[in-house]
């Protein structure tokens, strides 16, 4: 197992929004699916969005089983972010990855959604190119929630529905989605500004599972919150993995969540994965001098202090 895990209501039209805000049209559409806020005061062509979806991929996605990095670069201005990462990451586990502080672990995950495409190496789902999937599907069949909740302005029910409404569903039970990250039926109708921290990430959790997702990508999720939130968060994650055989790729900072939550964990520095394996293993027998240096404390932006 661990040799095959670790080897070394609106959306602007397109153009529309990427005008005004300087962006591709492909992050426009990633704005929504991967729940990032977006301000809705601005209205679509529904021709030229089905245009739009149309052009962003047409192959589709059956049941996720593994995502697999062959050689996978990864640079910006000339730096190089990631380096010959090879990797697989096998359904129905937590992921998580650990390593300093810009180290490349971000960039890692945005990668598996194509959030940002290599630029060397492949990323495979099932053995197969991602690039042969349909962007949408995929990134329905892979959502992501980051350290902020970002939710959009209006009630709870406005936030868990507005992707399903998009891709056209109709009967989205909001209830269900509250149930099942822990939140009473009474929430549906609150306003999200009127939420703590912890409510607020949860609900973005629920928005993220009413696309009905196979892989979710978690980015320092409970960094910003306190330790009862960051209990119940880790706890929600657990029951989800378990009960709905949800997969998890999460980073954190922290050691001991890593501990709790791991199955598997990868420790990234410098754009390099360094070391992987079972967490326990990892963190109790570390093979490496890079791994025990880093769990003590003692290795910050990649060198030995």
């Amino acid at each position: 197992m661990e040799n095959r895990i670790c080897r070394n209501q609106h959306i602007p039209a397109p153009g529309k929004f990427s005008k005004h805000f300087g962006v591709t049209d492909l992050q426009v559409f990633n704005l929504f699916v991967t729940n990032v806020a977006m301000k809705r005061n601005v209205c679509y062509n529904q021709s030229k969005l089905n245009q739009f979806l149309h052009c962003l991929g047409e192959g589709d996605l059956d049941k996720i089983n593994s995502i697999k990095m062959e050689r996978v670069s990864f640079k910006s201005g000339g730096e190089d972010i990631l380096k010959n990462i090879n990797v697989e990451f096998e359904a129905g586990y937590i992921h998580t990855l650990i390593g300093p502080s810009g180290a490349g672990k971000s960039t890692l995950i945005k990668l598996i959604n194509r959030l940002i495409d290599p630029t060397e190496g492949r990323v495979l789902i099932n053995g197969i190119d991602i690039n042969n999937f349909d962007v949408i599907n995929l990134r329905r069949k892979i959502g992501m929630v980051f350290q902020q909740a970002h939710l959009f302005d209006g009630t709870v029910s406005d936030n868990i529905k507005y992707g399903p409404l998009l891709m056209g569903e109709k009967n989205i039970d909001v209830k269900y989605y509250l149930n099942i990250v822990g939140l009473e039926e009474s929430f549906q109708n609150k306003n999200v500004s009127n939420l703590s921290g912890g409510e607020q990430q949860r609900i973005s959790i629920a928005r993220t599972l009413a696309n009905r997702p196979e892989v979710i990508l978690l980015d320092e999720p409970t960094s910003a919150l306190d330790p009862t939130s960051t209990q119940l968060i880790e706890e929600l994650i657990l029951q989800l993995k378990n009960k709905l055989n949800l997969t998890f790729i999460w980073i954190t900072h922290n050691m001991e969540q890593a501990k709790r939550v791991g199955d598997f964990t990868y420790l990234v520095v410098g754009g390099e994965l360094v070391d992987c394996g079972r967490t326990g293993e990892l963190f109790e027998n570390p093979r490496k001098e890079i791994t025990r240096l880093f769990i003590d404390g003692k290795l910050a932006g990649g060198k030995s202090k």
